[in-house]
């Protein structure tokens, strides 16, 4: 295992360059918008004088180095700066939001990570049957449309005149837990058609992989029933793959959620961003792209682990 313990440290020491890099990047964006920050906070009938007076009281006169490292310092002694919009401290707004990107996730991951592994095995046992050949258009079409396409078709479908669940999922504060799963499905069920053909199709793929294995094989020269040689073989032994697409998928859910959350107005941290820009409050913008960096780097290293923990002949170094 001490292998294993130095794979993770060095995914470690990867994932903290990789913040820094991203960091310098997520700056520099935001400098790169169109229009002056002071003059969109005060509006075009501020004056000159008072536009400056501004940008001197935020610091937005200072050279561009200079900024960066005041905000990346900042950000190593956990302070993510306050927001220009309302003077809220950054932490705090991205504290109320991530928790809602979070459930909305998890709730997609809920529904997305047993359908796929389901439809994939079935797709494997069933492999070129007409179920095969559905499954897989259905999923091919599902990936080729955008999420916002998605999205319109299932208010469309779901939340028009009569529909079944609400077209926004805006709530109070504290749903109870009925609240949020009927307010917030159409949003997850968004999500969950986005991921779950990758995932069904990398599942599919990683066991057909398997069945031509001699030990494949022998289990069905025993008789074992189809089922249960695909469960019970195959299925441990193409985990590793399976894991890193399901982790993969999982750092989408949790960091591509912004247009989703957009267009069923769902509180979440995608919606907060979004309201940032428009308002020019960088700090904001900032601080939620760094939470979304850190979250996909985060998952990115559980997915390594997880597949090398899956793998007896890379924890053992045999």
């Amino acid at each position: 295992m001490a292998h294993v313990w130095g794979m993770i440290l060095k995914r470690l020491a990867l994932g903290v360059v990789t913040l820094f890099v991203v960091s310098i990047l997520i700056f520099m964006a935001t400098e790169l918008l169109p229009g002056d920050f002071a003059q969109e906070i005060l509006g075009q009938s501020a004056t000159p004088e008072t536009v400056k007076a501004l940008r001197e009281q935020l610091g937005l006169d200072q050279p561009l180095l200079t900024r960066y490292l005041s905000w990346l310092g900042d950000i190593l002694r956990g302070d993510l700066g306050n927001s220009l919009a309302n003077g809220n401290s950054v932490s705090e707004l991205i504290g109320k939001r991530l928790g809602n990107t979070l459930y909305l996730a998890l709730y997609a991951a809920a529904i997305a990570v047993p359908l796929s592994l389901t439809l994939g095995i079935l797709a494997a046992l069933y492999r070129n049957t007409f179920f095969d050949r559905f499954a897989n258009a259905a999923a091919l079409t599902s990936i080729s449309f955008p999420e916002f396409f998605v999205a319109y078709i299932l208010i469309f479908w779901l939340a028009g005149a009569g529909g079944i669940f609400p077209s926004m999922s805006n709530f109070r504060t504290d749903p109870t837990l009925s609240e949020f799963l009927y307010r917030a499905f159409l949003p997850a069920l968004t999500l969950t058609l986005v991921v779950t053909a990758h995932m069904m199709r990398m599942t599919r793929a990683a066991i057909i992989n398997l069945l031509a294995s001699p030990y494949i094989e022998m289990a069905r020269l025993k008789g074992m029933s189809p089922i249960r040689v695909i469960v019970k073989h195959a299925l441990p032994n193409a985990l590793a793959p399976i894991i890193n697409v399901i982790a993969l998928n999982l750092a989408y859910l949790i960091t591509g959620v912004v247009v989703v959350e957009v267009v069923f107005v769902y509180p979440g941290l995608g919606q907060l961003m979004v309201d940032s820009v428009s308002a020019r409050d960088m700090p904001v913008v900032q601080g939620v792209a760094l939470v979304f960096a850190g979250a996909y780097v985060l998952l990115n290293l559980t997915a390594d682990v997880l597949a090398t923990l899956s793998n007896p002949r890379l924890v053992h170094g045999r």
